[in-house]
């Protein structure tokens, strides 16, 4: 009988809804399509309803201003990326498959959406603090929960516990975060195999016996 594998904790979601309907979505590409080529002060409100095919009325309809059409590319990206998460852990997994999976899905999604996470990063700092703070909230419950995954794997001695869970998932997260300066998606590298490579390198740091 194989031993089941407890969730380190609830499986994380979002703070907010995603926006699902075809009109939003329109909106939300064209937005992201000017936003990378032309930044957000290079482009106007008008360009994004043309682009989108829709009325001024419609997208203020749906949207506030430009700030939530930013905070709105990005919150897109990290719910999708909490929701896989979740996944991982639903299957139940042992620590060391569980924390591979998590890896390599998160950088394979991040390369797959690298416009919304290139966007984002030169563009967070125009987000209002309530935004900013939603954002927040939710790369920290990301973070805290492969965190946990990581403290779990060390409680029950699959990884050794000469460095923190927290410094581990620092190192680990944070290439990720970076990868907007970096990646490029007609690079040499594809994303499975950066992401393969990437988990390799974390795991191979947590399978070293404490000294």
């Amino acid at each position: 009988m194989t031993q089941a594998h407890p969730t380190p904790g609830p499986v994380p979601e979002s703070t907010a809804p995603v926006r699902q309907s075809a009109v939003e979505r329109r909106i939300l590409d064209a937005a992201l399509r000017l936003f990378a080529e032309r930044g957000f002060d290079g482009t106007p409100v008008q360009s994004v309803v043309e682009a989108a095919e829709v009325t001024k009325g419609a997208l203020y309809h749906y949207f506030d201003s430009k700030d939530d059409l930013l905070y709105e590319i990005y919150h897109s990206l990290i719910a999708r990326q909490l929701a896989d998460l979740g996944a991982v852990l639903a299957r139940g997994l042992p620590p060391r498959e569980a924390v591979h999976a998590v890896l390599t899905g998160l950088i394979r999604s991040t390369a797959e959406h690298i416009d919304e996470a290139k966007v984002f990063a030169r563009e967070m700092h125009r987000l209002d603090h309530a935004r900013m703070r939603s954002v927040r909230a939710d790369r920290r419950r990301y973070h805290v929960t492969f965190r946990g995954l990581i403290e779990q794997g060390q409680r029950e001695g699959v990884f050794g516990t000469g460095t923190p869970a927290e410094t581990i998932t620092i190192v680990a997260l944070g290439m990720v975060n970076q990868m907007p300066s970096w990646y490029r998606a007609d690079g040499p590298k594809p994303a499975a195999r950066l992401a393969d490579e990437v988990a390799g390198f974390i795991l191979d740091a947590l399978d070293r016996p404490t000294p």
